[in-house]
């Protein structure tokens, strides 16, 4: 049995990622890790929401099975092609395609709305424009850098792409 496993746990965060090498291990040994993860939060009085909870199978093979089992105070788990994590969105390929978009917009729109307070007559000055951009823009487009430069490198290496590609 080759499993791998690993539990992320941020305030009201909690990421649970496990590699198996089937289906039918990776249900039964994440829900195994849920049973044990939802006895802990008892014990420490703590509560998840399964209505809140998702569950995600990523796999780049094609014929793999979609539908996974996986329960949270015996409810299954909702399955989602894509989720949102710590400001990531991560697709179920593994790709970021949807991410790099989502980014991109997000930065066209604080971009052009500081760009309307820099005018040659009227507006911001230089300075205050510097540091708007500084303290606002900048880490934004630093955020999670290194997940677009990967996802860009895999993009136009795959002869199948050219570029950025919307998903």
């Amino acid at each position: 049995m080759n499993i791998d496993s690993c539990l992320l746990t941020l305030p009201n965060d909690l990421l649970t990622a496990v590699k198996a090498a089937t289906i039918t291990e990776l249900e039964n040994f994440t829900n195994m890790e849920m049973t044990k993860i939802i006895r802990w939060s008892k014990e420490n009085k703590l509560q998840f929401n399964d209505l809140k909870s998702h569950v995600m199978f990523i796999s780049r093979r094609r014929k793999e099975r979609k539908s996974i089992d996986i329960y949270l105070n015996n409810n299954r788990l909702e399955e989602v092609d894509k989720m949102k994590y710590l400001g990531i969105i991560i697709d179920s390929k593994f790709k970021f395609n949807e991410h790099i978009k989502y980014a991109t917009d997000r930065w066209t729109k604080l971009i052009n709305a500081l760009s309307k307070s820099a005018r040659i007559r009227w507006g911001l000055r230089h300075e205050a424009l510097k540091i708007i951009y500084n303290g606002a823009i900048l880490p934004q487009l630093l955020y999670a850098a290194p997940v677009r430069i990967e996802s860009m490198k895999r993009n136009t290496t795959d002869p199948n792409t050219s570029g950025y590609k919307d998903s």
